[in-house]
């Protein structure tokens, strides 16, 4: 008996990508910036992301290089490895 279903987004590669593809559909405004509610919204209110599968899947994306993260935190920036996902 399977108590629980799979998360979707349980693994850090998985919702990484997903994190790209919110990314790449935002037109980035001043200095190539994406603000980050434009990528945390549709993760975890649309695509139902617990809050820490959303967190490991940013992470995820900086530690591959294809977003930079703001220490402010309002934003992030797509590198060229991140844009080359989508080539």
């Amino acid at each position: 008996m399977k108590m629980k279903e799979d998360r979707r987004w349980a693994e850090p590669e998985t919702a990484a990508r997903r994190i790209m593809e919110h990314a790449r559909a935002f037109e980035p405004v001043q200095d190539g910036r994406i603000y980050i509610e434009k990528i945390n919204y549709p993760m975890i209110y649309q695509d139902k992301a617990t809050p820490a599968e959303y967190w490991a899947g940013l992470e995820y994306a900086k530690d591959q290089g294809w977003l930079e993260y703001h220490e402010s935190g309002t934003f992030v920036r797509m590198t060229q490895a991140g844009k080359d996902l989508f080539a």
